[in-house]
C-alpha cells in the first residue's frame, strides 16, 4: 500500500512543525506561528483521513487515529481560540499526537480493516462521527490533567522545569479538564446511544456486549464518578487527574486499541 504509505508520511511531516514550536520555543505566544504551526497540524492529518474516506469506509488503525489525530487538533484549535490559557497545552498536545502519527504510519503498511459499508447509514456516520469526537475530547482532557501532574509535582518539588513554565497553571489546567471532562461525557453518552440504534439497525439486537462497548460504558462510569466526587466532594488536583488518565485508557482500549489488535496482531 505505497500511497497509504506517502500520505501518512505527509501527514506525519505536518506534526513536525508544531512539535519543535512548541518544545524549542521558550518564548512561545499564542501569535501568528502558533495558529500556523497548529492549522499545518490539523490539515495533515484531516487530508489522509478525507482521501482514505473518499473510497470504502475501512475500519483500519491508520484510520481511526489519522481521525483522532485530525480531530484532537481540531478540538485543540478551537479551544484555544475560546480559552485564553489553553495554548499552553501544546508541548503536551503536539508531541502525542505525534506519537500517534508514527504509530499510524506504521500501521499503514498493514491490511485495511473490512469495508464499514459502500455507502453508510445515518446512524453509522452519526455514532463515527461522536465515537471520534469524544476520543478527541478526552485526549486533551488527558492532556489536561497530565499537565496537573506536572505543574503539581513541579510545586512539590521546588523544580520547576522549563517544559512547566511553558504549560497553564494548576488552576487552569483544571478548569481545563474538568470542562473537557463534562464534554466528553456526554458526547460518550450520545456516542453509546448512537451505537446501540446502529446495532438494533444492522442486527435487531439493541446492545451487545462486545469489548469496545464494554468499555467504553466502564469509561463513561468512571467519568461520571469524577463529575460528581469533583462536583459533591471537591476532588481535584493530581487524584482527578489520574482517573482521567485511567478514563483515557480505557477508551484507548476501547477505540484504536480493539483495532490494533484485529487489525494488526490478528491479520
Amino acid at each position: 500500500m505505497p500511497n497509504a504509505v506517502l500520505m501518512s508520511l505527509s501527514a506525519l511531516a505536518a506534526l513536525i512543525p508544531a512539535t519543535v514550536w512548541s518544545l524549542k520555543s521558550a518564548s512561545a505566544r499564542r501569535d501568528g506561528v502558533f495558529w500556523a504551526v497548529v492549522t499545518v497540524a490539523a490539515v495533515g492529518p484531516a487530508t489522509v483521513s478525507v482521501a482514505q474516506l473518499s473510497g470504502p469506509w475501512q475500519s483500519g488503525l491508520s484510520l481511526a487515529l489519522w481521525m483522532s489525530i485530525a480531530v484532537s487538533m481540531t478540538i485543540f484549535i478551537g479551544l484555544s481560540l475560546g480559552v485564553r490559557e489553553a495554548w499552553r497545552l501544546a508541548p503536551l498536545v503536539a508531541p502525542y499526537l505525534l506519537l500517534l502519527g508514527i504509530l499510524a504510519t506504521l500501521g499503514s503498511s498493514a491490511t485495511p480493516g473490512d469495508p464499514l459499508a459502500a455507502s453508510p447509514d445515518v446512524w453509522l456516520t452519526l455514532h463515527i462521527a461522536v465515537s471520534v469526537s469524544t476520543y478527541g475530547l478526552c485526549t486533551l482532557a488527558a492532556v489536561a490533567g497530565a499537565a496537573v501532574l506536572l505543574q503539581e509535582r513541579a510545586i512539590k518539588r521546588k523544580q520547576p522545569s522549563a517544559l512547566t513554565h511553558r504549560l497553564p497553571s494548576v488552576a487552569d489546567a483544571s478548569r481545563l479538564q474538568g470542562g473537557l471532562l463534562a464534554a466528553s461525557a456526554a458526547v460518550l453518552a450520545l456516542g453509546i446511544v448512537t451505537g446501540m440504534a446502529e446495532q438494533y439497525l444492522t442486527s435487531g439486537q439493541l446492545l451487545v456486549l462486545d469489548h469496545k462497548t464494554l468499555l467504553s460504558i466502564l469509561a463513561l462510569a468512571v467519568i461520571g464518578l469524577l463529575l460528581i466526587l469533583h462536583r459533591r466532594s471537591g476532588l481535584r488536583g493530581q487524584h482527578v487527574a489520574r482517573l482521567i488518565l485511567v478514563a483515557y485508557l480505557l477508551l484507548t482500549l476501547a477505540y484504536p486499541g480493539v483495532k490494533f489488535v484485529t487489525g494488526i496482531l490478528l491479520i
